[in-house]
């Protein structure tokens, strides 16, 4: 086995989860990544936690089956809700042997089935979490990179310093948490202003996500006023969207198109109401991911971007008093901050052409 997949496994248990002796871990895992759960079994072990291991994901042969076959009335599973409740932590943990696999199930037959997950993602979401990638084949294809080359890629973005890391994003969430309102501008494609004043900044490095890299919160849903043109593709379902472009009136999306795959999106926004709603600003600052590779753990957190989700805002952005936007989705697209660009926090611009003001360069950006 990889040294650095017993380096992963060790970091998700003694880091992201911080496990116990006898805490009850649900792992969820595409076959392709066994070795990545056999480490985790190992790891777990030496704690004294208690590890079962679930072999399907949202995205593999077996869902595929399984919605192509069903009438489309879902109900929420109480067998998988009381293994959900009944855990002290989880694991999810992605890879594909083929990432187009649910591209022939109908978009709406998705959506209603996640609606009926909704309340297990939400059980889920109050425990002790963790969401890896195993660097699986079809994830190399997708990025059009060599399989070892993408196992690089992987394990240097996740088995880092994060002490660091956490210090750099610290900068922003000193500028963020406070504020009241924010600006994201790129081109003549995207302005947008939205509210998250009493809302929570969270510092993420290495604990629901590894990797980490993002400094993110949740908008006050009513307020999103604006355009945003994603100009980095969206990857959802087995299907590629591109150019998606959607415009805020009260907080809602009234308007949307995409260039490629526009029913994808149209279907997300038809999920419920609150699919027509911001759930999450986030701002990537990873400079160790430098490269698009159609995964959105991974593309989110890329240092020159900024990312908006659709639905469910994460509770813990959410400040007391405030409205926390509920749906079964929340869908993750990118706008590539690197040229005439600019964040603006308060009125005043902390971020232009991808450097942060706390960053060497952001007073010749400019002049």
């Amino acid at each position: 086995m990889d040294p650095r997949i017993r380096e992963h496994a060790s970091l998700l248990v003694h880091e992201a989860l911080e496990l116990e002796e006898g805490d009850d871990v649900v792992i969820k895992a595409p076959p392709v990544a066994e070795d990545l759960v056999v480490a985790l079994h190992e790891a777990i072990g030496d704690v004294g936690a208690n590890p079962v291991a679930q072999y399907t994901t949202r995205g593999g042969r077996a869902i595929r089956a399984y919605l192509r076959a069903h009438d489309g009335d879902f109900d929420t599973p109480d067998h998988e809700m009381a293994l959900i409740e009944a855990a002290d932590a989880h694991v999810h943990i992605r890879g594909h042997e083929n990432v187009t696999e649910k591209s022939d199930v109908d978009p709406e037959q998705s959506s209603a089935w996640e609606q009926a997950q909704r309340p297990i993602l939400n059980e889920r979401l109050t425990d002790n979490w963790t969401l890896t990638q195993f660097p699986a084949p079809a994830n190399a294809q997708l990025a059009e990179m060599s399989t070892e080359g993408y196992e690089n890629f992987v394990w240097d973005a996740v088995n880092k310093d994060w002490d660091a890391q956490h210090e750099l994003q610290e900068q922003m969430v000193e500028i963020l948490d406070p504020a009241d309102e924010v600006r994201i501008v790129s081109g003549d494609t995207t302005d947008v202003t939205m509210s998250v004043a009493g809302n929570v900044t969270i510092n993420d490095t290495c604990t629901n996500n590894v990797p980490g890299g993002e400094v993110f919160t949740a908008p006050v849903p009513a307020s999103v006023e604006g355009e945003v043109l994603f100009d980095k593709p969206l990857y959802h379902q087995g299907r590629e969207v591109l150019g998606a472009y959607v415009k805020f009136e009260d907080g809602e999306v009234v308007e949307h198109s995409a260039e490629k795959n526009e029913e994808v999106l149209t279907g997300i926004l038809e999920t419920d109401d609150g699919a027509r709603r911001l759930g999450e600003l986030g701002i990537g600052m990873n400079r160790d991911i430098d490269r698009f590779t159609y995964n959105m753990l991974f593309d989110e957190k890329m240092g020159d971007t900024v990312h908006m989700a659709l639905g469910r805002a994460y509770e813990a952005n959410v400040g007391e008093g405030n409205e926390q936007n509920e749906s079964a989705v929340h869908v993750d697209m990118i706008v590539d901050m690197s040229e005439d660009s600019y964040i603006e926090v308060d009125g005043e611009v902390v971020q232009r052409n991808g450097t942060f003001k706390f960053e060497d360069g952001f007073e010749s950006e400019a002049e």
